[in-house]
C-alpha cells in the first residue's frame, strides 16, 4: 500500500513576464473540489481585470483525478503545461492557477506554453514541498459517560485530533495512518470497550460510541 505522498505545505506564488504579458502564478494545497472552487474564486476576485485565469490540479494518489483548464487560451497551451509542472515536481493534492495580463504582443503557441510552464514552475520553486503520510480521517461520536475512555485511547495511540466539539455529545475527528488502519482501529475500540484486543472482534457495537470513516487525505 502506498504510504506517503508529496504536496506543498502552504500557498505560494510565482511570476513570469514575456513581451509585455504578465503571468502571476498561485499554488495551493487542496484536498477536495470545494476547496479548489474556493481558491479559484479567491484568485479571480484578486485579479478581476485579467484576461485569463488558467489552472490545473491533481488530487489523490493514483494520478487519475486531475483537470487542466485553458480558460480561453488556445487548446493545450495553458492548463496542460501547468499540469505538467505538478507532475514534474511529483506533487498531488495541489492546485496551480496562472493569471495572465495581455501585454499587446501575441506570444504564439510555443510562447504561451513556455510562459504558463515557467509561471507554474516558479510557484512550485517557491513552495515548501513536503512528504505526508496517507491517512484516513474518522469521526468518533460518543456519550459523555465514556469520554475519558475515548480520550485516553486516542492519546495512547498517539492519534492526531484534527477537530473536536463538545456539545450535546462529544465529537472527535482523528487521522489514522492508512497502512496501520485495521490494527489501530481494533486497538482503539478494545481500549474504549476495556477488553482484550483478541475479544474486540466479537463486539459489533460499543454502547455510546459511533465510528465513521470520513475521507482520505
Amino acid at each position: 500500500m502506498l504510504d506517503t505522498y508529496q504536496t506543498i505545505a502552504e500557498a505560494s506564488t510565482g511570476e513570469f513576464r514575456d513581451r509585455g504579458s504578465k503571468f502571476f502564478a498561485y499554488a495551493f494545497p487542496v484536498y477536495d473540489l470545494d476547496s479548489i472552487k474556493s481558491r479559484l474564486e479567491e484568485v479571480r476576485k484578486e485579479h478581476p481585470k485579467a484576461r485569463h485565469h488558467c489552472y490545473a490540479y491533481r488530487l489523490g494518489l493514483d494520478k487519475t483525478n486531475f483537470r487542466a483548464n485553458d480558460d480561453g487560451e488556445p487548446s493545450g497551451t495553458a492548463g496542460k503545461p501547468i499540469l505538467g509542472q505538478l507532475d514534474s515536481y511529483n506533487v498531488t493534492y495541489t492546485l496551480i492557477v496562472v493569471v495572465r495580463y495581455f501585454g499587446g504582443t501575441l506570444l504564439g503557441t510555443s510562447g504561451l506554453i513556455n510562459a504558463y510552464r515557467n509561471g507554474a514552475s516558479d510557484a512550485l520553486n517557491n513552495a515548501s514541498i513536503i512528504e505526508k503520510l496517507v491517512e484516513d480521517i474518522y469521526q468518533l461520536t460518543f456519550d459523555y459517560a465514556i469520554m475519558s475512555d475515548v480520550m485516553n485511547a486516542v492519546k495512547k495511540n498517539k492519534l492526531e485530533i484534527i477537530f473536536q466539539s463538545f456539545e450535546a455529545e462529544g465529537v472527535l475527528k482523528i487521522a489514522i495512518r492508512q497502512s496501520q488502519l485495521e490494527e489501530t482501529l481494533r486497538r482503539l475500540r478494545a481500549q474504549i470497550a476495556k477488553v482484550r484486543i483478541e475479544e474486540i472482534d466479537q463486539i459489533e457495537t460499543i454502547d455510546g460510541l459511533e465510528i465513521n470513516f470520513l475521507y482520505t487525505r
